[in-house]
């Protein structure tokens, strides 16, 4: 009963929360573990848990050395399933409710200066296969895509000629995204190859954008691993997809100061999301002010 009823939260995030897989597969693999903690405990019943239970397991968990951002999620799933529980009158009480969550230290992102961007991305492809990732790397960087984002991109979300592509971010929200003059070249090159990709053309051909060598569409973990190639063939330390949505982020911050269109290129529902960059520019703001104002610079005794 017990994987049931976790099994039923799930099937409910997915068809009426509509969220990501990847979302998914994270309350899956945090109410697993909870399930087994309590199985152990010997409690047959969800209406059995108590907050003590609860507290317990996220003890347990922090002594075993899991972090606080990492505890954080994990009683947020619980509290999650929980307040399902409720809303269905299988539980009166959310047994997680009182417990707090470690705090966990706010962490800038990490940003990459514009050099460094331009060292990645300036070479000639050599190749299909460097044809595709090089467009897949500038269009992250141009218009600052979520991974997902990139990867659930179909023919149809773009248009060359606009220069604009229609993006379906967090929470199925939609939003239009201008794409950069470079990465709009980048995209017409991978297209002119693209079909080269197609092992078996027919009507119902994949429709995404990105392909896989075996004309699927392409994964989150390819694109990974593609990029970190990209970046150490061009001599760099390993480059991931939100490092790249990151200094997108922060470039354009820089230049316009303008945090509300940041927010809004970025898919954030919530401005307090993107003021972390807010902090990223002071950091910028005060190396120079550092390096430059005469009466911040140190002087030899």
């Amino acid at each position: 009963m017990l994987q049931i009823q976790i099994n039923q939260f799930l099937s409910h995030l997915e068809i009426v929360k509509q969220l990501s897989f990847h979302t998914l597969d994270s309350y899956k693999r945090d109410l697993q573990k909870f399930k087994n903690y309590i199985d152990e405990q010997e409690v047959s019943s969800w209406l059995k848990v108590s907050e003590h239970d609860v507290r317990s397991y996220v003890n347990k968990e922090r002594r075993r050395g899991l972090n606080p951002r990492s505890l954080q999620r994990l009683l947020s799933s619980i509290r999650s399933f929980f307040n399902y529980l409720a809303d269905e009158g299988l539980i009166s009480t959310n047994p997680a409710h009182g417990i707090s969550s470690p705090k966990a230290a706010k962490l800038l992102p990490k940003a990459m200066d514009t050099d460094l961007v331009q060292r990645l991305l300036d070479f000639k492809p050599k190749g299909i296969i460097e044809i595709r990732d090089k467009a897949m790397a500038e269009f992250l960087y141009s218009s600052g895509l979520r991974l997902a984002e990139l990867c659930n991109l179909d023919l149809t979300s773009i248009s060359i000629k606009e220069r604009s592509c229609r993006v379906v971010g967090k929470g199925n929200k939609t939003r239009d995204l201008p794409i950069g003059r470079k990465a709009i070249q980048a995209i017409r090159d991978w297209l002119v190859h693209r079909s080269e990709f197609i092992k078996e053309p027919d009507i119902n051909r994949e429709k995404a954008l990105f392909l896989n060598n075996k004309g699927k569409r392409i994964s989150p973990r390819s694109v990974q691993l593609r990029l970190a190639k990209l970046s150490k063939m061009r001599g760099l330390p390993s480059v991931n997809p939100h490092m790249l949505r990151h200094s997108f982020a922060s470039h354009i911050l820089e230049s316009s100061g303008d945090l509300r269109a940041v927010q809004e290129m970025l898919g954030h529902s919530d401005i307090g999301t993107t003021q972390i960059y807010t902090k990223l520019d002071f950091q910028h703001l005060s190396k120079v002010y550092d390096k430059s104002h005469p009466r911040a610079k140190k002087t030899d005794k």
